[in-house]
């Protein structure tokens, strides 16, 4: 890979001189990307291993490239620099492409004093302005948000059943899918641009103490309480390794003010009753997804490392346990 990396690199201007040793491999934290530094040009390679959307190849780089050009006025996330097209064929070394992006020197959160950073990011990333409909594409844009996150639920509900969870689990997830399906807002959702796949793994933290959001793989016009519920919920403060931690209620309590205080006071009054009924709505999507995993995770992500797909099943192992899922869901309840 990061011989093809470089052969397609040294075609771009101002690269052919780049030596290939430039080129370091990070260490793999997600499930998705391969990334690459360029040392001494303060860039990083974002190298696809599969679309968590389902994107052929070009779809996908050209989605996750529209959503770092639109996200970047934010402030909080990388800006792209160039995209290297896919290569010619799915057996080609770079089949999938790779995107071009500033590299953001930082750490990981540390959790919870890093929440209030990370919701002022989100809060830069949820007030930019709302394009025309017809703008907003190739970027998801459902017309209900709400009932978009919903069908993904109904979609992957199906490996609750097939991952082997105890009776208590299983009944305590049917019973909320239940709540979930009953829900009916009296009022219209609020739109804004989302990361989607804001667990806290995927931020940065500067030397000033700011936030930087990094992975722009999943970003669409959404609705942003799914944005704050996914940031904080247990299951997204456990997902990556380095980050590890459970908020209390009050620390989420702290995280939604730092959001609201960010905002725009009508976009907050706005979010502020969706944000029980999503919280919910959010944590099954996540489940449903960790239930797959549960089941074929090794599958889902054949070459990851040993180590990383070990606290995957870890992680699902704690999530869908019965005592986990009664303590989380009583959040909302």
């Amino acid at each position: 890979m990061l011989t093809a990396l470089h052969t397609a690199l040294a075609r771009l201007p101002g690269f052919a001189d780049l030596p290939p040793d430039a080129l370091e491999l990070m260490p793999r934290k997600g499930v998705a990307h391969d990334h690459v530094r360029l040392k001494g040009r303060g860039l990083v390679a974002r190298v696809p291993r599969w679309s968590q959307m389902g994107l052929d190849p070009a779809a996908n780089l050209e989605q996750q490239a529209t959503a770092f050009r639109r996200a970047a006025p934010s402030g909080h996330t990388p800006e792209l620099a160039a995209v290297l097209p896919p290569g010619p064929s799915p057996t080609s070394a770079l089949p999938m492409g790779a995107l071009l992006v500033t590299e953001i020197v930082g750490r990981s959160p540390r959790l919870p004093e890093d929440m209030p950073a990370i919701a002022r990011a989100l809060a830069a990333l949820h007030a930019l302005p709302l394009p025309d409909p017809a703008d907003r594409p190739p970027l998801p844009a459902p017309a209900d948000p709400v009932a978009a996150t919903l069908a993904q639920v109904e979609r992957q509900a199906a490996w609750f059943d097939r991952a082997g969870l105890a009776p208590e689990a299983l009944a305590r997830i049917h019973a909320e899918l239940e709540a979930a399906r009953a829900f009916r807002p009296a009022t219209a959702p609020p739109l804004t641009l989302v990361g989607s796949d804001v667990h806290p793994g995927n931020f940065l933290i500067d030397g000033s103490g700011k936030a930087w959001f990094t992975d722009l793989e999943k970003a669409q016009y959404g609705h942003p309480a799914i944005d704050l519920a996914h940031a904080s919920l247990y299951t997204s403060t456990k997902w990556e390794r380095e980050v590890a931690a459970a908020l209390t209620p009050e620390e989420v309590a702290d995280f939604i003010g730092a959001w609201q205080a960010a905002v725009p006071a009508p976009l907050a009054e706005a979010v502020r009753p969706w944000l029980r009924p999503l919280r919910r709505l959010t944590w099954l999507r996540t489940l449903s997804w960790m239930a797959r995993w549960a089941v074929e995770g090794a599958a889902l992500s054949p070459d990851m490392p040993e180590s990383l797909a070990a606290y995957m099943d870890a992680h699902a192992t704690d999530v869908l346990r019965p005592d986990t899922v009664e303590r989380v869901s009583r959040d909302w309840r």
